[in-house]
């Protein structure tokens, strides 16, 4: 049993592995799943009054969609390589050239695009088959013959008292049986337009891989291994980047003290004096120091420009 448990179990790492998109999404989709209901129990309360359950109904509905739209877009690592990338100076701009950077640069923004929209989507879509913020938002502008009441009744006092249909307790009990059959209306249109817009995304997003499918180079193995190639280069040059960086920070720290951290059997520090520490100290922006090289902090700029003289301190190896 534990034999075939340890088999299991690499079975599904395997068939994971590459699916990292849509184990995120799935993911994404959850959280703003239990998010949107947690939001509505403890703030939505609607107004009822005319002229607000439009503007209280849509900002609900809208703004949080959004913010999670921007927050999409601001997570997502390929927006600051899109921003941040810069063309070389020195590479030779064609018709060619410009016309396969417009194609790469569609492409990236249409991918970020569609990771960045996965929360708002499931927001409005959940919003929108709960349907309480679209019975606040459009209560008031029901067509009147959903609406039993006299005809003598004006325009303006008719919106008023449809405007109260969203609270129950506001409605008079003579308008019970009215107010129903319009809750249940909006309800129904809610939720439909809800599962309308589930459907065209997962139709949309069903013909874009195809299409991007039928327009690939690659077959789909080359296409695989293509895509695990990214994702091991990214993960090694992430890795890479960590310990270069730590060993390149290392030789500036062992400057300034005079030994590296970790180090065993120090025999010496070094004392930085006054000026030093005012040096390394204070607010620093990365620095150009020339066409090809930047000071990354205060202590790099330090490192590079002072002689690691001054005041040593001996260190005794038994205490």
């Amino acid at each position: 049993r534990i034999g075939s448990r340890m088999t299991f179990f690499p079975k599904w790492l395997t068939f994971l592995k590459g699916k990292e998109v849509v184990i995120a999404n799935a993911i994404i989709a959850i959280l703003t799943i239990g998010g949107q209901q947690l939001f509505s129990f403890f703030t939505f309360s609607c107004p009822c009054h005319v002229g607000q359950n439009l503007i209280y109904g849509l900002a609900f509905l809208g703004v949080p969609a959004l913010i999670l739209l921007i927050v999409g877009y601001a997570l997502n690592n390929q927006t600051w390589r899109l921003v941040m990338g810069k063309r070389p100076h020195f590479e030779r701009v064609t018709s060619s050239n410009r016309l396969l950077k417009c194609k790469l640069v569609c492409f990236v923004l249409c991918s970020i695009t569609g990771r960045a929209l996965v929360a708002p989507v499931t927001w409005l879509a959940v919003t929108l088959i709960n349907g309480s913020y679209y019975i606040c938002a459009v209560s008031e502008y029901v067509p009147v013959y959903y609406y039993g009441v006299a005809p003598n009744v004006t325009a303006s006092e008719r919106s008023r008292v449809l405007a109260t249909f969203p609270c129950s307790q506001l409605v008079p009990p003579e308008l019970t049986r009215a107010r129903d059959e319009v809750i249940l209306l909006l309800r129904y249109q809610s939720q439909v337009a809800g599962w309308l817009l589930i459907a065209v995304v997962v139709i949309t997003v069903f013909l874009s891989y195809c299409l991007a499918s039928c327009f690939s180079p690659l077959s789909f193995l080359h296409f695989r291994y293509w895509s695990s190639y990214v994702h091991n280069e990214q993960e090694l040059f992430d890795e890479a980047t960590e310990q270069h960086s730590k060993l390149y920070a290392m030789q500036h720290v062992r400057k300034f003290f005079g030994f590296v951290p970790g180090s065993e059997n120090v025999k010496e520090i070094r004392i930085p004096s006054l000026r030093e520490w005012q040096a390394i100290s204070g607010l620093a922006f990365l620095k150009r120091v020339d066409e090809e090289h930047y000071d990354y902090s205060l202590l790099h700029d330090w490192a590079l420009k002072e002689r690691a003289s001054g005041k040593y301190l001996r260190i005794d190896e038994d205490p």
